[in-house]
């Protein structure tokens, strides 16, 4: 098997959502001495890619965009271990926070959202559910992220995210990074009331957001 079918399959398996094939083509790759880096950006990557433009023309639906993430968590699992042993790394688009707001326990779309993102070239790191707003301020001290991220699947939770921003503001934190809200009940008129960065429906939405973000 040449690179250039291996990379055919790669894409094709991201886009038909075939986790277990993923992470066999990954390892494939490695047996073969085809660089992680490589194997990610010419192979997967192209997947996830074409998979936006599809759910984007309506020729592909969510479920469809939930096993292409999966697979590409699955052969990341697998080559970016294997990056960091070679020292190698990939363009970092930008370092994301992201978490689900305090008394919200749904990670389904965040999670989503997060492998999305590492798709395209973003450093996550996902926070998990129920977070209290401390949590996502020292993160943000931590971190420095240049977008936080936070989902509220509960209109009772949303409340939650004009909590982070306004902690944000009192610590002088708040010009320091993007914040981007989501969620079923959320929509632009509620970021805009709370002062958030931008919004984004889905996870499609949120990767072209927050490249927009870092420029």
């Amino acid at each position: 098997m040449d690179k250039e079918q291996i990379f055919r399959e790669m894409k094709n398996c991201v886009l038909e959502g075939e986790i277990e094939l993923a992470g066999e083509l990954a390892e494939k790759a490695v047996e073969l001495g085809i660089h992680p880096l490589e194997a990610i950006e010419e192979g997967f990557t192209a997947g996830i890619n074409e998979v936006g433009e599809r759910f984007e023309e309506g020729d592909m639906f969510l479920p469809e965009l939930v096993a292409a993430a999966e697979a590409m968590k699955a052969a990341l699992a697998i080559l970016e271990p294997l990056l960091l042993e070679q020292q190698a790394k990939r363009k970092i688009m930008g370092r994301v926070v992201i978490g689900t707001m305090l008394h919200d326990i749904h990670d389904i779309g965040k999670d989503m959202v997060a492998s999305m993102l590492t798709a395209a070239g973003f450093e996550v790191h996902n926070l998990g559910v129920n977070v209290p707003t401390d949590t996502f301020v020292d993160k943000v001290r931590e971190l420095k992220p240049h977008i936080l991220g936070l989902s509220a699947l509960l209109t009772t939770t949303m409340p939650e995210q004009e909590a982070v921003i306004k902690a944000l503001e009192k610590e002088g934190l708040r010009q320091e990074v993007k914040v981007v809200v989501g969620g079923a009940p959320v929509n632009q008129g509620w970021a805009d009331t709370i002062g958030a960065d931008g919004f984004a429906e889905n996870a499609i939405d949120a990767v072209k957001l927050a490249r927009g973000l870092v420029g």
